[in-house]
This record gives structure tokens, C-alpha cells and sequence, in this order.
């Protein structure tokens, strides 16, 4: 081998551990801690809802957006809780309705930070009442949020009323608006807010 080709090989060896350490050195870009951004939504368009699985048991969180006035999406009876009518199921929504039904179409978004691949959103069915949990899905990620409740049970697609502090916004990237949305609050709740008030066992409705 030309002796020119060994010191290239030997000075590109020592330089390696120097770029190594440059690397760890270096600042985050700035991008990485915010891909996407939050931006707001006419909260009167959507419907957070529980909607039941199998023989009720169970549910499974649902967002329906209406998209235009060429008909209803939806319509809520009653209140504590109020009973929704998920009419898109009826008839072709494309272009009028949008509906979110797993986490493909939403996740957790708090402040600044997408949550979405360490927070699961699940429906807890306790006594009386029907929660929207943010549960951690790794040890030491933030403690179980209760993010909405029906205030009361009945049979069906219940209505789901944030908590104080939480709404719904759209993810946007690069000035463009995506299908996809956050469950959101600026800021993590104080502790006495982070946990459901009661105690007793809870059916988890959805899995990880």
C-alpha cells in the first residue's frame, strides 16, 4: 500500500474519536424538540367521544370533526353524560366529517412536547362515570392523567368533556395543516389533577 494511503488511513483513525466527542458536544438541533406544531381549532367542530366495543364493557376513544354544513356528523342528547349519535357511520362523510379513531389519527401533546410515542390515550370505565386517561406506556415518563369524563354512564357513544386546561388542536408541519390531532394542554397539571379521584378498580378499554 503507498505510504500516502496509510497516513491518510492513519490520520482519518485519530481523528474518529475527536468527531465522536464533537458530536456528543453538540446542542440538539432545534427542530428535533419540536417537529410539529400545535395550532388551535374551532373546539364547537369536534366531539370527544367513548365509543363502546363489543357488549360495552369496553370503549375506545373516538374524535369526529365536522368539516362542512352539507350535513350533521353527529348529535349529542342529554347532558352528564350527553349520548352521541355518530351519524357519519350513516352515509359517505368524505369532504364533511373527519373521524379519529386510534392513535394514527391522534395522540398526547403537552406544551411543546408530542407524547405520542411514550403516553397512550385509553377510555377507563369506573362507577358512574367514564374516563379519558394519559397513561405512560415507560417507567418514569410522567405520572396517569385524567384528560376528559362523561360525568355519568349510559349505554352507547358517550360524550367525553375535557378537564380544565385540555382541548383539542390540529398537528401542522411546515405551514401545512395535517390530519392528525393533538390532545392537548400548555402546561403538565399539578399532582392533585393528575390522577383520577377515585381509587376503585378500572377496566382499561383499549390495549397498548
Amino acid at each position: 500500500m503507498p505510504a500516502s494511503v496509510i497516513h491518510s488511513v492513519r490520520t482519518l483513525a485519530a481523528l474518529l474519536p475527536l468527531a465522536g466527542a464533537l458530536a456528543l458536544l453538540s446542542p440538539e438541533p432545534a427542530a428535533a424538540k419540536a417537529l410539529f406544531e400545535a395550532v388551535e381549532v374551532d373546539q364547537s367542530k369536534f366531539v370527544i367521544v367513548a365509543a363502546p366495543i363489543g357488549d360495552g364493557s369496553r370503549a375506545q376513544l373516538n374524535i369526529y370533526e365536522q368539516r362542512s354544513a352539507a350535513r350533521p356528523c353527529y348529535a349529542v342528547q342529554g347532558s352528564q353524560p350527553g349520548v352521541v349519535d355518530p351519524l357519519l357511520s350513516t352515509f359517505d362523510f368524505t369532504g364533511i366529517c373527519n373521524r379519529f379513531i386510534d392513535g394514527n389519527g391522534y395522540s398526547l401533546r403537552i406544551g411543546d412536547n408530542d407524547l405520542g410515542t411514550v403516553y397512550r390515550l385509553s377510555v377507563v370505565k369506573e362507577s358512574g362515570d367514564t374516563l379519558l386517561m394519559a397513561l405512560p406506556t415507560k417507567p418514569g415518563v410522567g405520572p396517569e392523567l385524567v384528560v376528559a369524563r362523561s360525568g355519568g354512564s349510559a349505554n352507547g357513544f358517550l360524550l367525553l368533556v375535557p378537564e380544565p386546561g385540555w382541548k383539542l388542536m390540529r398537528r401542522q408541519f411546515g405551514g401545512r395543516t395535517l390530519g392528525h390531532v393533538y390532545v392537548y394542554r400548555a402546561d403538565w397539571p399539578d399532582a392533585g389533577a393528575a390522577a383520577a379521584p377515585d381509587a376503585a378498580p378500572a377496566l382499561p378499554a383499549e390495549g397498548s
